[in-house]
Protein backbone atom coordinates (compact mmCIF):
# COMPACT_ATOMS: atom_id res chain seq x y z
CA UNK A 1 0.00 0.00 0.00
CA UNK A 2 1.26 3.76 -0.82
CA UNK A 3 1.77 5.56 1.99
CA UNK A 4 -0.48 8.24 0.16
CA UNK A 5 -3.27 6.10 0.67
CA UNK A 6 -2.89 5.99 4.15
CA UNK A 7 -3.56 9.75 4.91
CA UNK A 8 -6.29 11.87 4.63
CA UNK A 9 -5.42 15.51 2.86
CA UNK A 10 -7.56 18.06 4.38
CA UNK A 11 -5.49 20.17 2.79
CA UNK A 12 -7.07 18.97 -0.89
CA UNK A 13 -10.51 19.61 0.64
CA UNK A 14 -10.57 22.95 -0.50
CA UNK A 15 -11.60 24.61 -3.95
CA UNK A 16 -8.63 24.27 -6.83
CA UNK A 17 -9.09 28.62 -6.79
CA UNK A 18 -7.44 28.38 -3.46
CA UNK A 19 -4.46 26.90 -4.19
CA UNK A 20 -1.30 29.21 -6.57
CA UNK A 21 -2.28 29.01 -10.32
CA UNK A 22 0.45 28.11 -12.56
CA UNK A 23 3.92 28.23 -12.12
CA UNK A 24 5.05 29.60 -9.44
CA UNK A 25 8.78 32.29 -9.26
CA UNK A 26 11.13 32.84 -6.44
CA UNK A 27 13.14 35.28 -6.47
CA UNK A 28 15.95 34.92 -3.54
CA UNK A 29 16.80 38.42 -1.41
CA UNK A 30 19.42 36.32 0.63
CA UNK A 31 22.00 38.62 -0.77
CA UNK A 32 20.67 42.00 -0.42
CA UNK A 33 17.76 42.65 1.34
CA UNK A 34 18.59 39.85 3.86
CA UNK A 35 21.97 41.31 4.62
CA UNK A 36 20.12 44.44 5.65
CA UNK A 37 19.59 42.44 9.20
CA UNK A 38 21.59 44.10 12.18
CA UNK A 39 22.57 40.57 12.96
CA UNK A 40 24.63 39.56 10.10
CA UNK A 41 28.15 39.65 8.92
CA UNK A 42 28.50 40.70 5.19
CA UNK A 43 29.57 37.27 3.18
CA UNK A 44 33.20 36.80 1.58
CA UNK A 45 32.93 36.78 -2.04
CA UNK A 46 33.50 33.60 -2.00
CA UNK A 47 30.87 32.80 -0.05
CA UNK A 48 28.39 34.53 -1.76
CA UNK A 49 29.35 32.66 -4.82
CA UNK A 50 28.88 29.28 -2.99
CA UNK A 51 25.54 30.48 -1.68
CA UNK A 52 25.19 31.23 -5.41
CA UNK A 53 25.85 27.76 -6.88
CA UNK A 54 23.65 26.44 -4.22
CA UNK A 55 20.52 28.75 -5.28
CA UNK A 56 20.79 27.66 -8.86
CA UNK A 57 20.95 23.91 -7.63
CA UNK A 58 18.22 24.59 -6.29
CA UNK A 59 16.11 25.59 -9.12
CA UNK A 60 15.54 29.18 -7.53
CA UNK A 61 14.60 31.43 -10.84
CA UNK A 62 16.39 34.59 -9.72
CA UNK A 63 18.74 36.27 -7.08
CA UNK A 64 19.26 40.19 -6.23
CA UNK A 65 22.62 40.16 -6.42
CA UNK A 66 23.00 43.70 -4.34
CA UNK A 67 22.64 47.63 -4.49
CA UNK A 68 26.39 48.63 -6.26
CA UNK A 69 25.39 51.70 -5.77
CA UNK A 70 26.05 51.38 -1.96
CA UNK A 71 29.52 51.47 -2.80
CA UNK A 72 32.70 49.98 -4.31
CA UNK A 73 32.78 47.16 -2.23
CA UNK A 74 29.26 46.27 -2.77
CA UNK A 75 29.54 46.86 -6.32
CA UNK A 76 32.68 44.71 -6.85
CA UNK A 77 30.69 41.73 -5.19
CA UNK A 78 28.01 42.47 -7.79
CA UNK A 79 30.33 42.55 -10.47
CA UNK A 80 31.80 39.43 -9.52
CA UNK A 81 28.26 37.54 -8.95
CA UNK A 82 27.16 38.34 -12.21
CA UNK A 83 30.69 37.04 -13.82
CA UNK A 84 30.13 34.05 -11.99
CA UNK A 85 26.86 33.55 -13.17
CA UNK A 86 28.12 33.85 -16.99
CA UNK A 87 31.33 31.73 -16.48
CA UNK A 88 29.10 29.21 -15.44
CA UNK A 89 25.75 29.52 -17.57
CA UNK A 90 23.77 29.59 -15.07
CA UNK A 91 20.46 29.25 -15.22
CA UNK A 92 19.77 31.87 -12.31
CA UNK A 93 18.32 35.47 -13.40
CA UNK A 94 20.08 38.25 -12.00
CA UNK A 95 18.34 41.61 -10.51
CA UNK A 96 19.95 44.76 -8.63
CA UNK A 97 18.44 46.96 -5.92
CA UNK A 98 18.67 50.64 -7.04
CA UNK A 99 16.73 53.47 -4.87
CA UNK A 100 15.41 55.91 -7.67
CA UNK A 101 17.94 57.92 -8.75
CA UNK A 102 20.16 58.06 -11.90
CA UNK A 103 23.11 56.88 -8.47
CA UNK A 104 22.02 53.60 -8.08
CA UNK A 105 20.98 52.83 -11.82
CA UNK A 106 23.92 54.19 -13.78
CA UNK A 107 26.29 51.40 -11.92
CA UNK A 108 23.63 48.67 -12.80
CA UNK A 109 23.88 49.47 -16.41
CA UNK A 110 27.90 49.56 -15.85
CA UNK A 111 28.04 46.01 -14.50
CA UNK A 112 25.87 44.77 -17.61
CA UNK A 113 28.48 46.11 -19.85
CA UNK A 114 31.54 44.86 -18.06
CA UNK A 115 29.78 41.24 -17.42
CA UNK A 116 27.47 41.10 -20.40
CA UNK A 117 24.91 39.36 -18.04
CA UNK A 118 20.89 40.60 -18.63
CA UNK A 119 20.56 42.58 -15.08
CA UNK A 120 17.21 43.96 -13.95
CA UNK A 121 16.65 46.98 -11.96
CA UNK A 122 14.59 47.12 -9.29
CA UNK A 123 14.04 50.38 -8.26
CA UNK A 124 12.40 51.09 -4.96
CA UNK A 125 10.53 53.99 -3.68
CA UNK A 126 8.34 54.78 -0.34
CA UNK A 127 4.56 54.90 -1.15
CA UNK A 128 2.31 54.73 2.22
CA UNK A 129 1.06 57.90 3.28
CA UNK A 130 2.58 57.50 6.83
CA UNK A 131 6.28 57.42 4.83
CA UNK A 132 4.70 60.44 2.63
CA UNK A 133 4.02 62.79 5.55
CA UNK A 134 7.42 61.59 7.33
CA UNK A 135 9.61 62.11 4.41
CA UNK A 136 7.46 65.57 2.99
CA UNK A 137 6.76 64.08 -0.15
CA UNK A 138 4.15 65.28 -2.17
CA UNK A 139 1.88 63.03 -4.75
CA UNK A 140 3.44 64.64 -7.47
CA UNK A 141 7.17 64.36 -6.21
CA UNK A 142 6.45 60.46 -5.90
CA UNK A 143 5.14 60.40 -9.57
CA UNK A 144 7.91 62.50 -11.22
CA UNK A 145 10.62 60.41 -9.15
CA UNK A 146 8.92 57.34 -10.37
CA UNK A 147 8.93 58.47 -14.28
CA UNK A 148 12.07 59.98 -14.50
CA UNK A 149 13.43 56.40 -13.01
CA UNK A 150 11.50 54.47 -14.83
CA UNK A 151 12.52 56.25 -17.89
CA UNK A 152 16.17 56.33 -17.09
CA UNK A 153 16.51 52.56 -16.88
CA UNK A 154 14.95 51.98 -19.73
CA UNK A 155 16.96 54.43 -21.42
CA UNK A 156 20.31 52.35 -20.46
CA UNK A 157 18.86 49.13 -22.19
CA UNK A 158 17.77 47.74 -18.39
CA UNK A 159 15.00 45.37 -17.86
CA UNK A 160 13.06 47.36 -15.02
CA UNK A 161 11.36 46.21 -11.84
CA UNK A 162 9.57 48.70 -10.10
CA UNK A 163 9.29 48.51 -5.79
CA UNK A 164 6.57 50.55 -4.10
CA UNK A 165 7.69 50.30 -0.13
CA UNK A 166 5.08 49.89 1.91
CA UNK A 167 2.38 48.90 -0.39
CA UNK A 168 0.44 47.30 2.25
CA UNK A 169 -0.40 50.47 3.75
CA UNK A 170 -0.66 52.54 1.01
CA UNK A 171 -3.94 54.01 -0.16
CA UNK A 172 -5.72 52.42 -3.51
CA UNK A 173 -5.34 55.63 -5.53
CA UNK A 174 -1.50 56.33 -4.88
CA UNK A 175 -0.98 52.66 -5.12
CA UNK A 176 -3.04 52.92 -8.98
CA UNK A 177 -0.95 56.27 -9.85
CA UNK A 178 2.12 55.16 -8.91
CA UNK A 179 2.20 51.48 -10.46
CA UNK A 180 0.40 52.80 -13.94
CA UNK A 181 2.70 55.36 -14.25
CA UNK A 182 5.81 53.00 -13.78
CA UNK A 183 3.94 50.73 -16.40
CA UNK A 184 3.65 53.24 -18.54
CA UNK A 185 7.13 54.22 -18.70
CA UNK A 186 8.51 50.99 -19.57
CA UNK A 187 8.47 49.26 -16.04
CA UNK A 188 7.46 44.72 -16.57
CA UNK A 189 7.40 43.91 -13.44
CA UNK A 190 6.08 45.49 -10.23
CA UNK A 191 6.62 44.09 -6.53
CA UNK A 192 4.19 45.04 -3.58
CA UNK A 193 5.85 45.08 -0.74
CA UNK A 194 4.84 44.61 3.05
CA UNK A 195 7.95 46.02 4.25
CA UNK A 196 6.54 46.54 7.85
CA UNK A 197 5.08 43.21 8.59
CA UNK A 198 1.96 44.73 8.58
CA UNK A 199 -0.22 42.47 6.29
CA UNK A 200 -2.52 39.56 7.33
CA UNK A 201 -3.22 37.09 4.29
CA UNK A 202 -6.48 38.34 3.45
CA UNK A 203 -5.23 41.95 3.22
CA UNK A 204 -2.60 40.71 0.78
CA UNK A 205 -5.05 39.05 -1.10
CA UNK A 206 -7.03 42.09 -1.62
CA UNK A 207 -4.05 44.02 -2.28
CA UNK A 208 -2.74 41.92 -4.81
CA UNK A 209 -6.26 41.25 -6.16
CA UNK A 210 -6.98 45.37 -6.36
CA UNK A 211 -3.49 45.48 -8.30
CA UNK A 212 -4.05 42.90 -10.87
CA UNK A 213 -7.72 44.28 -11.77
CA UNK A 214 -7.32 48.12 -11.28
CA UNK A 215 -3.42 48.33 -12.38
CA UNK A 216 -2.66 45.47 -14.68
CA UNK A 217 -5.56 44.47 -16.59
CA UNK A 218 -6.27 48.16 -17.64
CA UNK A 219 -2.78 48.62 -19.08
CA UNK A 220 -3.01 45.95 -21.44
CA UNK A 221 0.55 44.90 -20.67
CA UNK A 222 2.16 41.94 -20.05
CA UNK A 223 3.19 42.68 -16.49
CA UNK A 224 4.87 40.93 -13.84
CA UNK A 225 3.41 41.04 -10.41
CA UNK A 226 6.20 39.93 -7.23
CA UNK A 227 5.00 39.90 -3.72
CA UNK A 228 7.73 40.73 -1.06
CA UNK A 229 6.96 40.12 2.50
CA UNK A 230 8.62 40.46 5.63
CA UNK A 231 7.51 38.39 9.03
CA UNK A 232 6.71 40.94 12.02
CA UNK A 233 3.66 39.11 12.80
CA UNK A 234 5.21 35.41 12.08
CA UNK A 235 2.74 35.77 8.65
CA UNK A 236 5.32 35.90 5.69
CA UNK A 237 4.57 32.23 4.52
CA UNK A 238 1.01 32.47 4.39
CA UNK A 239 1.20 35.66 3.04
CA UNK A 240 3.46 34.77 0.20
CA UNK A 241 0.78 32.16 -0.33
CA UNK A 242 -1.91 34.57 -0.29
CA UNK A 243 -0.44 36.60 -3.01
CA UNK A 244 0.34 33.53 -5.06
CA UNK A 245 -3.11 32.54 -4.60
CA UNK A 246 -4.84 35.99 -5.47
CA UNK A 247 -2.31 35.91 -8.78
CA UNK A 248 0.80 37.08 -7.95
CA UNK A 249 3.70 35.21 -9.99
CA UNK A 250 6.81 35.82 -7.97
CA UNK A 251 7.64 35.47 -4.10
CA UNK A 252 10.73 37.28 -3.03
CA UNK A 253 12.46 35.50 0.35
CA UNK A 254 15.62 34.96 1.60
CA UNK A 255 17.26 31.57 3.03
CA UNK A 256 16.69 31.65 7.17
CA UNK A 257 14.15 33.92 6.82
CA UNK A 258 17.38 36.84 7.29
CA UNK A 259 16.09 40.64 6.92
CA UNK A 260 15.75 43.95 8.81
CA UNK A 261 14.23 43.31 12.33
CA UNK A 262 12.34 39.73 12.52
CA UNK A 263 12.97 39.26 8.94
CA UNK A 264 11.57 38.15 5.38
CA UNK A 265 9.51 35.52 3.64
CA UNK A 266 11.75 32.48 3.98
CA UNK A 267 13.21 31.36 1.05
CA UNK A 268 14.04 27.67 2.75
CA UNK A 269 10.12 27.42 4.06
CA UNK A 270 8.83 28.70 0.44
CA UNK A 271 10.62 25.95 -1.32
CA UNK A 272 9.49 23.48 0.96
CA UNK A 273 5.87 24.35 0.84
CA UNK A 274 5.62 24.76 -2.99
CA UNK A 275 7.21 20.84 -3.30
CA UNK A 276 4.45 19.52 -0.66
CA UNK A 277 1.73 21.56 -2.73
CA UNK A 278 2.59 19.94 -5.72
CA UNK A 279 2.98 23.14 -7.55
CA UNK A 280 4.94 23.69 -10.24
CA UNK A 281 7.56 23.73 -11.16
CA UNK A 282 8.63 23.01 -8.01
CA UNK A 283 6.95 19.91 -7.89
CA UNK A 284 9.51 18.25 -9.85
CA UNK A 285 12.46 19.61 -8.61
CA UNK A 286 15.41 18.02 -6.67
CA UNK A 287 15.43 20.18 -3.18
CA UNK A 288 17.85 17.38 -1.43
CA UNK A 289 20.47 20.68 -1.19
CA UNK A 290 18.19 22.62 0.85
CA UNK A 291 20.07 22.23 4.01
CA UNK A 292 22.97 22.54 2.45
CA UNK A 293 22.05 26.18 1.43
CA UNK A 294 20.62 26.88 4.84
CA UNK A 295 24.12 25.75 6.26
CA UNK A 296 25.68 27.98 4.09
CA UNK A 297 23.99 30.56 4.72
CA UNK A 298 24.27 30.60 8.36
CA UNK A 299 27.76 30.27 7.97
CA UNK A 300 28.30 33.14 5.58
CA UNK A 301 26.06 35.36 7.82
CA UNK A 302 26.89 34.13 11.46
CA UNK A 303 23.09 33.44 11.86
CA UNK A 304 22.90 30.05 13.89
CA UNK A 305 19.95 27.71 12.07
CA UNK A 306 17.69 27.38 15.58
CA UNK A 307 17.35 23.60 16.77
CA UNK A 308 13.12 23.63 16.06
CA UNK A 309 13.39 25.07 12.52
CA UNK A 310 11.13 23.80 10.12
CA UNK A 311 12.94 20.82 8.02
CA UNK A 312 16.85 21.56 8.29
CA UNK A 313 16.67 22.53 12.02
CA UNK A 314 18.83 19.94 14.28
CA UNK A 315 15.84 18.77 16.14
CA UNK A 316 13.30 18.90 12.67
CA UNK A 317 13.63 14.71 12.60
CA UNK A 318 14.99 14.03 15.80
CA UNK A 319 13.00 12.45 18.39
CA UNK A 320 13.75 10.80 21.52
CA UNK A 321 10.03 10.92 23.07
CA UNK A 322 8.71 6.81 23.67
CA UNK A 323 5.80 6.81 21.42
CA UNK A 324 6.90 8.71 18.60
CA UNK A 325 9.67 6.82 18.53
CA UNK A 326 7.94 3.74 18.67
CA UNK A 327 5.58 4.21 15.61
CA UNK A 328 8.87 5.56 13.66
CA UNK A 329 10.34 2.13 14.48
CA UNK A 330 7.71 -0.04 13.54
CA UNK A 331 7.56 2.06 10.31
CA UNK A 332 11.31 0.91 9.71
CA UNK A 333 10.82 -2.62 10.71
CA UNK A 334 7.74 -2.78 7.93
CA UNK A 335 11.24 -1.57 5.54
CA UNK A 336 9.63 1.27 4.27
CA UNK A 337 11.34 4.31 4.58
CA UNK A 338 8.39 6.65 2.98
CA UNK A 339 6.06 5.20 5.93
CA UNK A 340 8.74 5.87 8.49
CA UNK A 341 9.57 9.45 7.59
CA UNK A 342 5.83 10.02 7.53
CA UNK A 343 3.95 8.68 10.21
CA UNK A 344 5.33 11.33 12.92
CA UNK A 345 6.08 13.97 10.69
CA UNK A 346 4.12 16.12 8.10
CA UNK A 347 7.19 16.59 5.99
CA UNK A 348 8.96 13.58 4.52
CA UNK A 349 12.49 14.01 5.28
CA UNK A 350 13.84 12.01 2.32
CA UNK A 351 12.24 14.42 -0.27
CA UNK A 352 14.68 16.89 1.12
CA UNK A 353 17.73 14.75 1.12
CA UNK A 354 17.50 14.24 5.23
CA UNK A 355 15.98 11.47 7.52
CA UNK A 356 14.73 10.82 10.96
CA UNK A 357 16.78 10.07 13.84
CA UNK A 358 15.60 8.34 17.14
CA UNK A 359 17.84 9.86 20.46
CA UNK A 360 17.24 8.60 23.80
CA UNK A 361 16.30 10.75 26.51
CA UNK A 362 13.90 10.97 29.94
CA UNK A 363 11.18 10.56 27.65
CA UNK A 364 11.83 7.63 26.14
CA UNK A 365 11.06 3.85 26.03
CA UNK A 366 13.25 1.09 25.59
CA UNK A 367 12.55 0.57 21.82
CA UNK A 368 14.44 3.78 21.31
CA UNK A 369 17.48 1.84 23.31
CA UNK A 370 17.08 -0.94 20.94
CA UNK A 371 16.75 0.78 18.13
CA UNK A 372 19.86 3.33 18.62
CA UNK A 373 21.98 0.46 19.74
CA UNK A 374 20.80 -1.47 16.44
CA UNK A 375 21.62 1.53 14.37
CA UNK A 376 25.24 2.21 15.84
CA UNK A 377 26.21 -1.84 15.39
CA UNK A 378 26.32 -2.75 19.11
CA UNK A 379 25.27 -6.03 20.14
CA UNK A 380 21.98 -5.96 22.25
CA UNK A 381 21.97 -7.62 25.71
CA UNK A 382 18.86 -7.09 28.47
CA UNK A 383 21.95 -5.61 31.22
CA UNK A 384 23.12 -3.06 28.30
CA UNK A 385 19.53 -1.84 27.44
CA UNK A 386 18.96 -1.29 31.10
CA UNK A 387 21.65 0.63 31.70
CA UNK A 388 21.07 2.91 29.40
CA UNK A 389 17.16 3.32 29.83
CA UNK A 390 18.13 3.75 33.83
CA UNK A 391 20.18 6.71 32.62
CA UNK A 392 17.99 8.08 30.34
CA UNK A 393 15.44 7.97 32.77
CA UNK A 394 17.32 9.65 35.74
CA UNK A 395 18.08 12.23 33.16
CA UNK A 396 16.97 15.62 32.84
CA UNK A 397 18.04 15.73 29.06
CA UNK A 398 18.65 13.43 25.95
CA UNK A 399 21.89 11.14 26.37
CA UNK A 400 24.41 12.69 24.37
CA UNK A 401 26.40 9.82 22.06
CA UNK A 402 29.30 10.00 24.71
CA UNK A 403 26.86 9.34 27.64
CA UNK A 404 25.26 6.42 26.26
CA UNK A 405 28.70 5.00 24.93
CA UNK A 406 29.61 5.32 28.65
CA UNK A 407 26.68 3.14 29.64
CA UNK A 408 28.25 0.75 26.92
CA UNK A 409 31.84 0.57 28.57
CA UNK A 410 30.45 -0.14 31.90
CA UNK A 411 28.12 -2.75 30.86
CA UNK A 412 31.16 -4.30 29.12
CA UNK A 413 33.64 -3.96 31.80
CA UNK A 414 30.72 -6.13 33.94
CA UNK A 415 30.56 -8.66 32.26
CA UNK A 416 34.04 -9.52 32.49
Amino acid sequence: MKTSDLIYDWNRIHPASLRPVGQVLLNDETLRDGLQSPSVRDPSIHEKIEILHLMDALGINSLDLGLPGAGPRAAEHVEALAREIVAHRMKIKANCAARTHQNDIRPIADIVQKTGLRIEAATFLGSSPIRRYTEGWTDDFLLETTEKAVKYAVSLGLDVMYVTEDTTRCDPEMVKRLYSAAIRCGARAIVLCDTAGHATPMGTFALVHFVLEEVVKPSGEKVRVDWHGHCDRGLAIANSMAALVAGADCVHACALGLGERVGNTQMDQMLVNLKLMGTPPWKDQDLTKLKEYCQAVSRATGVPIPANYPVVGEDAFRTATGVHAAAVIKAYRKNDIELANTVYSGVPSHVFGLQQVIDIGPMSGKSNVHFWLERHGFTISDDLVERIYKRAKASDHTLSEAEILECVQTAKTSSH
